[in-house]
């Protein structure tokens, strides 16, 4: 009786919820522990995967700033994705505007020159002219690319009223020539010939691989086969600008017809830098390209010439004065002639 009592004691109500808080307080203590190991798992792990990635070595960053670094690189990856998908579409067909509207097909291999010949409205007679004396047309001018390397363009704005008897002149004549760079952004006006030329140099870069770029006016007749051999004794040099030098007075004068409204920043005695001529001047790839990615901050003066020339103030750039491009009248060994 005695010994049954005592088991009955030893199993009591307070004795048996003290047992088994015991066994959740020790249950709870695994969980806890086992969060926790987990947890320090994936820190590691975490860690880990970011020393491989960044080659850092790195331990000590926290678990949020590593998950922001890897949402960065699935984003990276997204990215790397959707330029995979251009290059499929690229393949397809589907290629940029400024790629497509090329004003004839894009050159395969590197060409000498591109030749723009600024011209405007009004002008068809001087055209007509220039084709007539060195200007290839038809099946020449792929001729012309394919053994010299040389592409030549007449160069021309939209009317300031778009779509007007003018752009339809224009468009009409180069249906029946295809030797037009139409600059569908550009208005053709006097006052907008420096961004003119700033725009025929952006869209030639981009539409041609060529080792240079050249300007010539709508009355300068031109010798292809001495302009192409003077060019290759000019290829050794990377940033080259050719032509015939000049440093011409800068007139304050309102009335006068040179006028240049910003003519204070030329000093006291009112004279620009050294510049190529207008009618004629020839810059390398490198040149071009400098002008296509800094469009937006180039400064233009009230003369094409004169802007050109200030682009490259300050650049490491090869002025050459080249006097066969002093195109006055024709003399012998001359490249160019004005009429």
């Amino acid at each position: 009786m005695h010994s049954r009592a005592s088991q009955n004691r030893l199993f009591t109500p307070s004795r048996i919820s003290v047992l088994l808080l015991a066994m959740f307080a020790t249950m709870a203590a695994v969980y806890v522990a086992g969060r926790l190991w987990q947890d320090a798992e994936n820190r590691v792990y975490l860690i880990q995967e970011l020393d491989k990635q960044t080659g850092q070595g790195q331990s000590a960053i926290s678990v949020d700033d590593t998950l922001k670094v890897i949402t960065c690189r699935e984003q990276q990856k997204k990215l790397s994705e959707l330029e995979m998908d251009l290059a499929a579409a690229t393949q397809e067909g589907f290629v940029p505007k400024h790629l497509s509207k090329n004003d004839g097909t894009r050159s395969k291999k590197k060409l000498l020159a591109v030749i723009g010949i600024i011209t405007t409205f009004g002008r068809k007679k001087n055209r007509d002219a220039i084709r007539k004396a060195w200007m290839p047309t038809g099946a020449a001018v792929e001729k012309m690319a394919d053994e010299k390397g040389i592409i030549v363009r007449f160069v021309i704005g939209r009317s300031a009223n778009h779509g007007d008897s003018l752009d339809r002149e224009i468009d009409n004549e180069n249906r029946h020539t295809n030797d037009f760079i139409i600059l569908d952004g550009q208005v053709e006006a006097p006052e907008e010939s420096p961004r003119k030329m700033k725009s025929f140099f952006i869209h030639a870069v981009e539409n041609w691989d060529a080792e240079f770029y050249a300007k010539v006016n709508d009355d300068v007749y031109v010798n292809i086969d001495a302009l192409g051999a003077m060019l290759t004794t000019h290829m050794d040099k990377p940033r080259v600008y050719i032509g015939c030098m000049k440093s011409g007075e800068v007139f304050s004068e309102q009335s006068h017809k040179w006028h240049e409204p910003e003519w204070w920043k030329f000093g006291d005695k009112k004279s620009y830098f050294r510049h190529a001529s207008g009618e004629m001047y020839v810059m390398s790839r490198a040149l071009a390209q400098f002008i296509s990615i800094n469009k937006s901050i180039l400064r233009t003066y009230a003369h094409d010439d004169v802007s050109t020339g200030s682009w490259f103030i300050g650049l490491d750039v090869k002025h050459i004065n080249e006097v066969k491009f002093c195109c006055s009248s024709w003399s012998s060994g001359a490249i160019c002639a004005a009429v």
